[in-house]
């Protein structure tokens, strides 16, 4: 099995930022996400999701080194001072490269 270099930076984030994440995502570059429901704690308390506004969401977005960077760096930049947000990036092998390249 033959791997192809690629990124995947993980969003973890205030489930209210959905549809701007996304958004922000696929203007920067990214050629698809996914997004699933999460819970858990941390430095800013718990997110059990009892109510809509302590839903938190996980997205994944598998892309090329320099739309990583772009769009971790903007997402920095504008949430990070005002919203509960964490990001990580990861170097992954994918097997269809052309799924996640510009």
């Amino acid at each position: 099995m033959q791997t192809h270099p690629c990124r995947l930076l993980v969003i973890l984030a205030e489930a209210a930022l959905e549809s701007r994440l996304v958004e922000d995502a696929l203007r920067l570059g990214a050629h698809g996400y996914t997004i699933v429901d999460a819970r858990g704690g941390g430095s800013s308390g718990a997110r059990e999701a009892l109510w809509d506004a302590d839903r938190c969401i996980r997205m994944e977005v598998l892309c090329d080194a320099h739309t990583c960077e772009v769009l971790g760096e903007h997402l920095q930049q504008s949430y990070f001072a005002h919203y509960s947000i964490c990001l990580y990036v990861c170097e992954v092998g994918v097997l269809r490269p052309e799924k996640y390249r510009a």
